[in-house]
């Protein structure tokens, strides 16, 4: 979920200085400075709308799954997707581009060291139950954040150290530490009000369900359907040009395709099979449309958890991996082998891992005897993965990884599967060995695929243990920087740590596609891969 910026004060007067420009401008060369070349936002509409709501309703159809309505606690991106179409922060991206614009908040300033943030909110604010909305909202949900300290909570945590109302429409930010991108922080939901009632345990009608976003909740039932209407209270620029949008989860790819196809619906979204897509494009009755995405998949390794806390272990398990296979045998190669964290065509993307190959089983089978592994002294490891929050293909991706383990003759590789909600939990409890993952940002920018991922703390989510005082120091340094060949020096220095360390295997960079009836348009697609329910509409 997110592009997320770049740009902050350094600690010499100079680069002080110069931050306000850079701000300005920032929005004009993020897209050039990001994602080389970079990605045309794909778009079926204007991104402005001032028209009242004309059709009744949109039905998305999704294989996915919604882990908590709660964005102190909700960390994975289909349910962020939700939260920034009924709820919204000070700042969000203006639709189709990278560009940071006022949401919320109709002005801000920063101080000269910066570290003091001011942010004058608009003055028609309002929840979705028509209560008003003020600084002391925003602040009292952000410290929830902090008080509840949840999975994403090291968004908020690890940068603000203090957040108050100065008066009813201004917030003041007081930083650790100035940072290079904290307009994009801002973007994310742990900073979104919400209502004083909201009660994220007991999601019903009364309309207190969300923040202050375009639509709101109408029904909420866990994993079958997800009832967003209108919200008449909300006086932002994008008003919704559909009544109601209606999210149907379904079981499986399968019954997703059948949905489409039947005209039971009308996007199918995240995540149908490579085989699906190639054969629905040719449907006269619809348009396959394919997301830019800065989406990654890997594979998390607990390195407290023996044997995988040898670091042997981590490293021929890397050298096994055969990304090219995986890329063309599960994906028909619709996704590209990844030799790092950090997406291809981004600033400081450095394939480190390609000093292991892919499969590389001769490489594999050496490490595995110096950790004392022999053909009849096998290496026993569990692999998990989750059935539906990626899709379909995940226990083909699964299966083939355990053959490619099992080709040293060295490595007995048992699988193991449990539905989103758990999967999560067993991750946070740090209870699996390697698991399957994919990230998509918060922020567009290389810190937000290395610092959630390997800086001590910020990555607990990811149930690996790791931590590493080097790459934490060379993470904090490079966030206070504002030059972009000294802040990629210190994200290559991080890349090559973490690839000697192998806390995590990066495994492919991935696209993302929409399937939708020809009749609907409003479809805006850009790297943030944020999709905009309240933008859609039906032609004609």
């Amino acid at each position: 979920m997110v592009s997320r910026y770049l740009y902050s004060r350094g600690v010499s007067r100079i680069i002080i200085a110069t931050i306000i420009a850079l701000i300005v401008i920032i929005a004009a060369v993020v897209g050039y400075v990001l994602l080389k070349p970079p990605t045309a936002p794909i778009t079926t509409t204007p991104t402005t709308q001032t028209t009242a709501p004309a059709a009744k309703k949109i039905v998305i159809g999704v294989t996915d799954k919604i882990s908590d309505l709660d964005p102190a606690q909700a960390y994975d991106f289909f349910t962020w997707e939700v939260m920034n179409n009924i709820m919204g922060g000070l700042v969000t991206y203006k639709p189709g581009t990278t560009e940071i614009v006022p949401n919320l908040a109709e002005s801000w300033s920063v101080s000269d060291d910066g570290k003091t943030w001011i942010f004058k909110l608009r003055k028609d604010l309002r929840f979705a139950d028509g209560t008003p909305c003020t600084a002391e909202n925003v602040v009292w949900s952000i410290k929830r954040v902090m008080r509840i300290n949840g999975d994403p909570a090291w968004l908020v945590t690890d940068f603000v150290e203090d957040v108050v109302a100065v008066d009813n429409y201004t917030v003041k930010f007081v930083l650790k530490k100035p940072v290079s991108y904290f307009l994009a922080l801002l973007a994310t939901p742990p900073y979104f009000p919400v209502s004083p009632k909201y009660n994220p345990d007991k999601i019903d009608s009364d309309q207190t369900a969300g923040g202050v976003g375009p639509y709101r909740i109408k029904e909420w039932r866990r994993d079958e359907i997800l009832v967003l209407e209108a919200n008449p209270y909300y006086t932002g620029p994008y008003k919704p040009r559909v009544e109601q949008i209606i999210i149907k989860f379904y079981k499986d790819a399968t019954t997703l395709r059948l949905a489409i196809e039947s005209g039971e619906i009308d996007i199918a979204w995240r995540t149908l099979r490579p085989v699906d897509i190639q054969s629905l494009k040719t449907n006269p009755n619809l348009r396959v449309i394919e997301v830019p995405g800065a989406f990654i998949r890997y594979i998390i390794i607990n390195v407290n958890m023996s044997p995988t806390n040898n670091k042997l272990v981590r490293q021929a398990i890397a050298a096994a991996i055969d990304r090219k296979e995986i890329a063309s045998t599960v994906f028909m190669n619709t996704v590209e082998p990844l030799y790092t964290m950090i997406p291809i065509g981004m600033w400081s993307h450095k394939d480190v891992f390609k000093r292991y190959g892919d499969g590389n089983i001769d490489l594999a089978k050496r490490l595995l005897s110096q950790a004392g592994y022999s053909e009849t002294n096998k290496l026993r490891i569990e692999l998990w993965y989750t059935p539906t929050h990626y899709g379909d293909t995940e226990k083909d991706v699964a299966a083939l990884i355990k053959q490619q383990l099992e080709r040293t003759g060295m490595i007995e590789v048992t699988i193991k599967s449990a539905e989103w909600s758990t999967y999560l939990d067993y991750t946070r409890k740090g209870a699996l060995m390697l698991s399957l993952y994919g990230w998509y940002p918060d922020y567009i920018d290389p810190d937000d695929y290395l610092t959630p991922f390997l800086r001590t703390g910020a990555n607990k989510w990811t149930g690996s243990g790791y931590s590493n005082p080097e790459i934490d120091k060379l993470l904090d340094q490079a966030s206070v920087l504002v030059d972009i060949s000294q802040r990629a020096q210190l994200y290559e220095k991080v890349q090559d740590i973490m690839a000697d360390d192998v806390p995590i295997i990066p495994l492919f960079q991935g696209k993302l596609f929409i399937v939708a009836k020809k009749n609907i348009e409003g479809i805006t697609l850009d790297p943030t891969m944020i999709f905009r329910y309240y933008l859609l509409y039906i032609s004609g």
